[in-house]
């Protein structure tokens, strides 16, 4: 019979005892809400720097390559011209992204939403890849911004530390 006798902390939870223990998970969700936005804030202001700053050398790839021709036809100047200010636009985001996470974040996600157009229609569908690793990115960026208009006002408010660790 021993074993048909269950211990009291071995037993489910009582329903008064479910509602104390449904009380804590806000803090751990909250907790792992604020890390979340950490990183990503982090990963989207560091990514669009380095990558901006990639735009006026080229370290990684020749840039003006990725260039649609529809792009390059309406834009003055030369691709890699046209590149230079695309990595000006990328820094700005990524400061855009330390300073102001809430504003810099959609900044981002509609930049990448500009970049997968691009992809789509360079030399179908020779960067179909690249541009579905970049919607994956740029869903990251709307998740960003999401948890930046809830955790920014809560750190305001003093619910949540400025930092999560």
């Amino acid at each position: 019979m021993e074993s048909a006798t269950l211990d009291a902390s071995r037993r489910p939870a009582a329903a008064g005892q479910a509602k104390s223990s449904a009380a804590s998970t806000p803090d751990s969700v909250g907790t792992a809400a604020h890390q979340a936005f950490w990183l990503l804030r982090i990963g989207f202001t560091v990514a669009p720097i380095l990558f901006g700053l990639d735009k006026f050398f080229n370290w990684s790839v020749t840039w003006p390559d990725y260039l649609a021709n529809w792009v390059n036809n309406i834009v003055p100047g030369t691709g890699q011209e046209f590149m230079y200010f695309v990595g000006g636009v990328e820094i700005a985001a990524g400061l855009l992204v330390l300073f102001a996470p809430r504003i810099g974040a959609f900044v981002v996600a509609g930049w990448l939403a500009g970049i997968v157009t691009n992809l789509l229609t360079v030399n179908p569908p020779q960067y179909y890849d690249i541009a579905l690793r970049d919607f994956g990115l740029m869903l990251a960026a709307l998740t960003l911004a999401r948890l930046a208009l809830a955790v920014v006002p809560a750190r305001k408010r003093g619910e949540l530390p400025a930092r999560p660790f």
